[in-house]
C-alpha cells in the first residue's frame, strides 16, 4: 500500500510574500493631477510675471538713484537747470496718434543745439525720472520717448511736452501700457480719483501732484494736453478699453507746493516689491495635489515570481513521491 503524499510546509519567505502588499496609483489620477498643476501654473503666470517685472523696475529705479549721487559730468542741479531752459524753448506740439496703441508726440525748439535725448541724461542709466502713484501701487521708471521698447519696460515721457521738472507754464505727459500680461504698469489708472496724489522724482528733487481731472477721450482730442501759463501740470495717459485701445484715459494733476515732507521721506527709501504670494500659492497647490494623488492610490498584493515558485512546488512534489516509492 502506497504511503500518502506528504504536503510540503510553506517556507517563511513564502508566507511573507503572501502577506506583502504594495501601494499603486492609477494612470487617470496621475493625468488629472498633472493637468491641474499645469492649470495652476498658467493661472499664476500673470501674477508671477508682474512680480518679476516690478522687481526689475525697482532695480532700475534704485540704480538711477545711485547713479544720480555720482552724476558726471553734470550735477543734479545743472541737469534741472538745463531741463528748465529746454522747457522755456519748447513750442506746443503734443499729439495722440489715432492709429497707435500708445501716444506719440513731436516738439520743436525755438533754438537749435538742445537735443531731447540729452536732457536729464545720467551716465550708466537710461532712466529720466521716477513716478509713484501710491493709490494704485505704481512705482515706475520714466524713460525718454514712447517707443514700444520703452513702454515694455516702464513709463515713457511724451516727447514734445514739457520735461517733468515742474514750473509754471509746463505740462508734462507721462504714458504707460495697460493690460499687459507680464506687467501691471498703468493697468489700474482708471481707479484713481480726484484728490489722489502721485510724485515724480527727478534729478534729486521730489514733485507732488494732486489729481484735478480724469477723462476718457478719442485719440485725436489733444486740447487737454496744452500748457497753461498759470499752472504746473502733469497728465498721465494710457489706453482703454483693455485690449481694444480705441480711447485714451487722461489723468491731469496739478503741482502741490511745497512738497509734503512725507513725500520727500518716501523718496529716500529704496523701491519695494510686494511679497511673492504667487510662490506660496504655487507651493501650496503642488503640496495639495501631491496629497490628493497619494490619497488616490490603493493597496495591491505584491507580484510573485510564478515560475520560480512553480518550479519549487513541482520539485518538492517529485521528491516526496520518490521518498514514498522507496518506502514501499
Amino acid at each position: 500500500m502506497a504511503a500518502p503524499l506528504l504536503e510540503r510546509p510553506a517556507s517563511p519567505s513564502e508566507n511573507e510574500q503572501d502577506d506583502k502588499k504594495t501601494w499603486t496609483f492609477s494612470g487617470l489620477a496621475l493625468f488629472a493631477c498633472l493637468t491641474a498643476f499645469a492649470g495652476l501654473i498658467v493661472g499664476l503666470y500673470p501674477t508671477t510675471a508682474s512680480w518679476f517685472s516690478a522687481r526689475e523696475q525697482a532695480r532700475l529705479v534704485d540704480l538711477y538713484d545711485s547713479k544720480l549721487d555720482n552724476a558726471k559730468p553734470l550735477s543734479a542741479s545743472q541737469l534741472i537747470e538745463l531741463a528748465h531752459r529746454y522747457n522755456d524753448r519748447l513750442s506746443a506740439g503734443a499729439a495722440l496718434d489715432a492709429f497707435a496703441n500708445v501716444p506719440r508726440g513731436t516738439g520743436d525748439l525755438d533754438e537749435d543745439g538742445m537735443s531731447y535725448k540729452d536732457q536729464l541724461r545720467i551716465d550708466g542709466t537710461d532712466v529720466m525720472a521716477r513716478i509713484r502713484i501710491p493709490e494704485i501701487d505704481v512705482d515706475l521708471p520714466i524713460y525718454h520717448g514712447t517707443s514700444d521698447e520703452v513702454l515694455n519696460k516702464g513709463a515713457g515721457h511724451l516727447e514734445g511736452t514739457s520735461l517733468p521738472v515742474g514750473g509754471l507754464g509746463t505740462h508734462s505727459v507721462i504714458t504707460a501700457h495697460r493690460g499687459l500680461a507680464d506687467a501691471t504698469m498703468f493697468t489700474n489708472l482708471n481707479k484713481v480719483g480726484i484728490g489722489d496724489r502721485f510724485t515724480i522724482e527727478v534729478a534729486g528733487q521730489v514733485l507732488t501732484y494732486e489729481i484735478r481731472e480724469t477723462r476718457v477721450v478719442h485719440p485725436e482730442n489733444t486740447r487737454f494736453l496744452k500748457a497753461d501759463p498759470n499752472r504746473d501740470l502733469v497728465t498721465l495717459v494710457t489706453c482703454t478699453p483693455l485690449g481694444i485701445n480705441t480711447h485714451r484715459i487722461l489723468v491731469t494733476a496739478e503741482r502741490v507746493t511745497p512738497t509734503p515732507q512725507s513725500d520727500i521721506d518716501a523718496a529716500r527709501g529704496a523701491s519695494k516689491v510686494g511679497f511673492p504670494w504667487w510662490a506660496v500659492a504655487l507651493i501650496g497647490g503642488f503640496l495639495l495635489l501631491a496629497f490628493l494623488f497619494w490619497r488616490a492610490g490603493y493597496m495591491v498584493p505584491a507580484k510573485t515570481k510564478k515560475n520560480e515558485s512553480g518550479n519549487e512546488s513541482d520539485s518538492g512534489e517529485e521528491q516526496l513521491e520518490s521518498n514514498s516509492d522507496d518506502n514501499l
